[in-house]
């Protein structure tokens, strides 16, 4: 028997119920849940946002031990620590043949198959992403698990699954920022957080934070932001003033609204780069007019999962960790069990902390 956080319905509230587990078959892992982090998509699996089959576990942000594997896994064996890949590639795809994993296009299979059973009443669970890590055990494709490198903390290394290879992606995969140039960063949530410790890691100059509360300066400023703004409708504004009056050479937005990502494009400068990380709504429609995308000249690109190869990436960042150039611990704002995961939600949506991370007792 397994406690998990169950979505029974689009737009339902969680329930805390218990599930049953298979044991793992060829091909798959078992794993233990040591910590899982609450992220802004998981709340978006909640609201319909983004497509998910119901009922389901969610929770894509984890890291656990080894508990089981199927026949034919043989990168990982009963007591490793590891790492939960919501997002695997089959490097058979197009996309993969691109060498463009991120954007495999068959990353979101296991969503769609359940994977286990509600102990009441027998129904079956589908696995939110893929990996429903929103529960003490959770049984994964063997693809979906990655080891984790020695030196991380195992509860902090859940954010590595998703928070930290989005921030760091999108920082040195999509933006490509430069020792000495500016950027700026529109929301200071987890993954917000995690860019702006990735933007200090590159070696950029001024690091600018862009968030609705002001509670988030100080959270900002420990994470690598040099400056911090409330944000209003005059933001880009004050970016320029910050900028020598050109504006960053990157803007990183991370919370998918129109007006959010038109103040990130509005606050680079000619040339400027602007990476869209934040998932919004198909209401959300952002304008630009024909001759003010001629006359700037800026690029727009959105980013998924930072543009990562987990694989290869999870190993770099754990070196950063390893060496005290990447906080982890910086990032976690609130430490919770299963039933806090609605609160989770409510300060998310209210614009309050960094990451809440749900830990389970050993």
């Amino acid at each position: 028997m397994v406690r998990a956080a169950v979505l029974p319905a689009v737009g339902a509230p969680l329930e805390i119920a218990e599930i049953d587990l298979p044991a793992p078959g060829p091909g798959q892992v078992r794993v233990r849940v040591a910590a899982a982090g609450v992220c802004h998509s998981d709340l978006s699996l909640c609201d319909g946002t983004l497509r998910q089959p119901v009922p389901a576990v969610l929770g894509h942000e984890g890291a656990g031990t080894v508990v089981a594997v199927g026949e034919g896994v043989r990168h990982v064996a009963p007591g490793d620590q590891v790492v939960l890949n919501w997002a695997p590639s089959c490097g058979a795809c197009h996309f993969c043949g691109l060498a463009e994993p991120w954007l495999c296009a068959r990353a979101a299979a296991a969503a769609t198959v359940p994977y286990a059973t509600l102990r009441a009443d027998g129904r079956a669970l589908h696995a939110g992403l893929g990996t429903a890590v929103f529960a003490e055990e959770t049984v994964v494709g063997a693809d979906a698990v990655l080891p984790l490198p020695e030196g991380v903390p195992l509860a902090e290394a859940a954010l590595l699954g998703c928070a930290v290879l989005t921030g760091y992606g999108a920082v040195h995969h999509n933006a490509r920022v430069r020792a000495g140039e500016s950027v700026v960063v529109v929301g200071a949530g987890g993954v917000g957080l995690a860019t702006l410790r990735a933007a200090r890691l590159a070696g950029a100059g001024t690091i600018v934070a862009v968030d609705v509360s002001p509670d988030k300066e100080e959270l900002a400023r420990a994470a690598g932001a040099t400056e911090f703004l409330l944000a209003s409708d005059d933001t880009a504004r004050r970016v320029r003033a910050l900028t020598g009056g050109h504006g960053a050479d990157v803007a990183v937005e991370c919370v998918g609204r129109a007006g959010s990502i038109r103040t990130a494009w509005s606050s680079t400068r000619r040339g400027g780069r602007t990476t869209v990380v934040g998932i919004g709504g198909k209401d959300q429609q952002v304008s630009f007019s024909a001759l003010e995308l001629f006359h700037f000249g800026r690029t727009l690109s959105g980013c998924v999962y930072g543009n990562s190869d987990p694989a290869r990436d999870l190993p770099v960042i754990a070196g950063h960790v390893r060496e005290g150039r990447f906080d982890l611990a910086g990032l976690v704002t609130d430490r919770i069990g299963l039933d806090g995961i609605p609160g989770a939600f409510e300060e998310m949506v209210a614009g309050r902390g960094g990451r809440a991370l749900v830990v389970f007792p050993d």
